[in-house]
């Protein structure tokens, strides 16, 4: 051990001297005994061995020895013989013990508070044991300390003249122990305490500081002092991995070796060539190029150990001594200790006169340190091998601890408004915890998790969305699933375990935190996970009576909405937690049901209801459909169609139907009426602004797209994406126009308006010009418009007036139309469940392609079976052509290369057999998805003759 510095009290621990010790002296008293660590204070020294054991010497004028013999050699502190003490720490005149238990021995001064024993004694000669709290570190300032629990938590006590306990403005000092409830939740590898200020260093490198501020020792940009904890903003992106405190000044180490310091620099302790003190922290540049892995600071000086050259660099006060460069001045910049050390050399003092050191582990993947409100800095993968180890049988106990303290300690304590990111973790290493998953525990442990989460404040919150949208797809995809659960759980035997008001509430937490989730899919572009909840509750997953439990919340909801009654859980605000499928099979319900409701039916909910009926003479189909269509109320167009065509005796079992659709959209789609603009790049339909028709065949095809959902059909409808927006009260937006004429939307010019959106064009205005007939026509597309010239200031106007001018404003008349024909047959209630993109998928179908599914629903007749060697053939002709031949032998064998909103499974296709030569094509019955197949003999010739069928198709064009 070597010292050197004030020996004035025997602090030094070399005997009688009492002159300054200006270079490293070797003290032999420990010589072979196995020094573990040395605290230094004012005018005292703490020494612990390798066996636990306590040695201190220096002044005792408080007791602060533990002992009663001479100060001048170090001294056995006997009263703790019986203890294995794992680490020491001395403030100005009392000391600190901590044993391998977590139990602290505290004595010496306490008029402050410092001992934290419950009263304000002058002196405590024998070490007494303060509280029950097991302890892992413990450091003392002048007249106050800070303990860090072995589960995480903060307390401090003593003195408060400075704020220096953080327990908020206004708070005396206190004799006993304070939890610091500001710090609560963040992970802490480190504290410290300088003269009357306090710092915590987090795992990841955050920084908090508090207390007295005069000199800028916190790091703040002021002198302002802090009675609560404050994040040292910029030394967050610093990785700082140690923080050392003098009387008032800081100074911070990093994992690169890097020296920051601040606060106090009368004495030169800063280390930056000139007494100024730092109101923030300013790397040592003199240091710069070296590799600093060990700091101290004591009361006005500070020391430095760069273990590439074995030199330890002192820079501060030097009155007595405690720079150790055997020169009797101040240094104000790095200055070498007149010795060589090595990097085995370890120890850590406090703010005295005295050298100090302390060895710091630096982490070998610091991921970590690139914790920030946009990066967790968590290892998803360790913390399930840490949950998978603490699952297995042996640990069964310790589970069922850990349940007790989630529920009371744990999940009811998480804060409002976290301390800092790291204390936001927790969250996602909860969602991980299989216990959080298990049904036992949803009303205990799982619920209430939502609702912790629920109540975080909009930063915190906004933290959490951003975490959850760059992290691993899977922990998104679970907790998802965990809530998904809930819901079905809540839906059946939730309700019965649970009084009416927890029901409620549980239930409206587990629906908001799914909305919240879902929210994240749609707000994050690039999000991992956006398709973990694309839809949260399957078909598949509720069905029968819970379906039914599902339908009759909502139908609850709507009836007290009604009679200005809020019913409990409102499922209409979580459109989300039903795909698309279970919407539809509501709406389909709900017609059923106001059918009932109005023929006051009490024979049963499933009566199957009379049909709507329709007579039209395929000659007259538009005019007819229009007149028979006027005869029937809203509620009746939400019958099962039937549909007789004048002079024919077939019974509609669905082909009839279907061919009605396919020949009246035919018509109502012909050109020649100029109903529709066709643009070809998107092979897309919009509204023509110019027509020749009466506005009631708009209103009818709008009732035609309604008829097709109650019927289960899909047509083919080229309307965009923009058009169901619009029916559910969603603006266009440019993405849209894009969709429409996209090489358009990128040149910014339109085939038939002139867009023009080139800023050098001086003569822009807001309008637009278009051909009418060989007559130009100029339209504002504002008031004033024609006055207004385009540049960068009004660009987006600009741009969103052209866009409201294409989707609403030249087409007004033609979209009320057709808007009020398909919600006299969809709307209500229901219909606002939807997604633009679920309510298009009804009309048109989708493209959730299972080809599998199909081959294995198909129906066969005449000769043919599954087994059938033609029909064996067919399959594996047709799972060899590539995806668009399969959509076009989609389109030629129904109508549409798109498949109905409940999937493959609803789309029934019937292959028979026929008598006809080989050298047939297949026929396709559109209007019953039946296909008639000659018995081909070979591959070959089934490929030819199918694929000829398929390509020569022209089917129904609507464009």
């Amino acid at each position: 051990m070597l010292c050197w510095g004030n020996a004035k009290d025997g602090q030094l621990g070399v005997g009688v001297e009492r002159s300054p010790v200006f270079e490293p002296k070797n003290c032999q008293v420990f010589y072979g005994r196995g020094l573990k660590e040395v605290a230094c204070a004012g005018q005292h020294s703490m020494f612990l061995l390798q066996d636990g054991s306590v040695y201190t010497c220096g002044s005792n004028s408080c007791g602060q020895l533990g002992h009663d013999k001479q100060g001048n050699a170090p001294e056995l502190v006997g009263a703790l013989d019986t203890q294995k003490i794992t680490m020491v720490s001395c403030g100005w005149a009392h000391s600190m013990a901590v044993n391998e238990k977590g139990q602290v021995f505290a004595w010496g001064s306490g008029e402050g508070g410092q001992l934290g024993l419950g009263t304000a004694e002058t002196s405590v000669r024998i070490p007494r044991r303060l509280y029950d709290h097991r302890i892992s570190q413990v450091m003392c300032g002048n007249q106050h300390c800070i303990a860090l629990s072995r589960d995480g938590q903060l307390f401090t006590w003593g003195q408060n003249t400075s704020g220096q306990l953080g327990l908020g403005k206004g708070e005396p000092s206190k004799l006993a122990p304070q939890p610091l409830k500001s710090l609560a939740g963040i992970p802490l590898a480190q504290i410290t305490a300088g003269g009357d200020h306090s710092f915590a260093l987090s795992l990841s490198g955050a920084v908090f500081g508090w207390g007295k501020n005069r000199a800028g020792q916190l790091g703040l940009n002021d002198k302002q002092d802090r009675a609560v904890p404050c994040h040292i903003k910029f030394l967050r992106s610093q990785k700082v991995v140690y923080i050392s405190c003098g009387e008032e000044h800081t100074a911070a180490l990093t994992k690169d070796g890097g020296l920051f310091t601040f606060g106090d620099g009368s004495w030169g302790q800063l280390g930056h060539g000139s007494s100024n003190n730092e109101l923030l922290p300013r790397r040592v540049m003199e240091l710069m190029g070296t590799e600093v892995s060990q700091i101290a600071c004591g009361r006005h000086h500070t020391l430095a150990f760069v273990p590439s050259s074995n030199m330890v660099y002192a820079f501060g006060c030097n009155s007595h001594g405690q720079l150790g460069t055997g020169i009797m001045r101040d240094a104000r910049s790095p200055f070498p200790v007149k010795s060589t050390f090595w990097a085995g050399f370890v120890k850590e003092g406090k703010q005295g006169h005295h050298d100090c050191y302390m060895f710091v582990c630096f982490f070998s993947d610091d991921a970590h340190f690139k914790t920030n409100p946009k990066i967790p800095g968590i290892d998803i993968n360790s913390v399930r091998l840490l949950f998978e180890t603490l699952s297995k049988p042996a640990f069964s106990g310790l589970m069922e601890q850990t349940i007790k303290s989630f529920e009371s300690l744990l999940i009811p304590q998480l804060p409002r408004s976290p301390p800092d990111v790291e204390a936001m973790r927790i969250y996602l290493i909860l969602s991980e915890c299989p216990l959080m998953h298990d049904s036992k525990n949803f009303i205990r442990l799982t619920i209430p998790f939502a609702m912790a989460i629920l109540r975080l404040d909009a930063n915190p919150s906004k933290v959490l969305d951003n975490w959850w949208s760059c992290v691993d797809g899977s922990v998104f995809t679970r907790m998802v699933d965990m809530y998904k659960r809930i819901v079905v759980f809540m839906l059946t035997g939730g309700k019965t375990l649970l009084v009416p008001v927890f029901y409620d509430n549980y239930f409206h937490a587990t629906l908001r935190l799914l909305e919240k989730l879902h929210k994240v899919t749609t707000e994050f572009t690039f999000c991992p996970c956006k398709q973990a909840i694309s839809s949260v509750l399957f078909l598949g997953t509720i069905q029968g009576n819970v379906l039914f439990d599902v339908f009759y919340t909502v139908i609850s909801h709507l009836s007290l909405s009604l009679q200005n009654e809020m019913p409990p859980v409102n499922l209409c605000a979580y459109p989300f937690i039903l795909n698309a499928q279970a919407k539809t099979t509501m709406l389909q319900t709900d017609a059923e049901l106001q059918m009932q409701v109005r023929e006051d039916n009490s024979e049963g909910f499933h009566k199957v209801p009379d049909p709507c009926l329709l007579h039209v003479r395929r000659n007259h189909l538009v005019s007819d459909t229009l007149r028979e269509l006027t005869m029937y109320s809203d509620v009746d167009l939400k019958k099962p169609l039937k549909v007789i065509f004048d002079g024919e005796e077939a019974v509609d079992a669905g082909g009839v139907t279907k061919e009605f659709f396919l020949l009246l959209l035919k018509e109502l789609m012909d050109p020649v009426y100029g109903m529709f603009t066709h643009y070809k790049e998107s092979n897309l339909l919009w509204f023509s602004d110019k027509c020749f028709v009466e506005q009631n065949w708009f209103h009818l095809i709008g009732i035609i797209c309604g008829l097709a959902i109650y019927n289960s059909t899909v047509v083919d409808l080229h309307f965009p994406l923009a058009l169901y927006k619009k029916l559910l009260d969603v603006q266009p937006t440019l993405d849209d126009f894009k969709e429409l004429s996209p090489t358009e939307a990128r040149s910014h010019k339109h085939p038939s308006y002139t867009l023009t959106l080139q800023l050098g064009d001086v003569n822009k205005t807001l309008t637009i010009t278009r051909e009418n007939y060989g007559m130009t026509e100029v339209k504002e597309l504002i008031p004033g418009g024609e006055s207004i010239s385009v540049d960068k200031n009004n660009r987006t106007e600009f741009v969103d007036a052209y866009l409201r001018y294409v989707f609403s404003d030249s087409v007004k008349e033609q979209y009320a139309a057709f808007s009020s024909g398909f919600l006299k047959v969809c709307g209500g209630e229901i219909l606002w469940l939807f997604q633009p993109s679920e309510l298009m998928a009804m009309v048109v179908g989708n493209n959730n392609y299972n080809w599998e599914e199909m081959e294995k629903n198909t129906v066969y007749k005449g000769e043919y079976t599954a087994t059938h060697p033609t029909v064996r053939l067919f399959w594996e002709v047709f799972h060899e052509f590539p995806l668009e031949k399969k959509k076009q032998f989609l389109l030629f064998l129904t109508g549409s290369d798109r498949i109905p909103i409940h999937g493959m499974e609803s789309l029934k296709i019937v292959i028979q057999s026929t008598t006809a030569a080989e050298h047939y094509l297949p026929v396709a019955h559109t209007c019953y998805n039946l296909l008639d197949m000659p018995r081909y003999q070979t591959k070959e010739i089934l490929r030819r003759r199918l694929t000829q069928a398929v390509e020569q198709y022209e089917g129904f064009s609507l464009v």
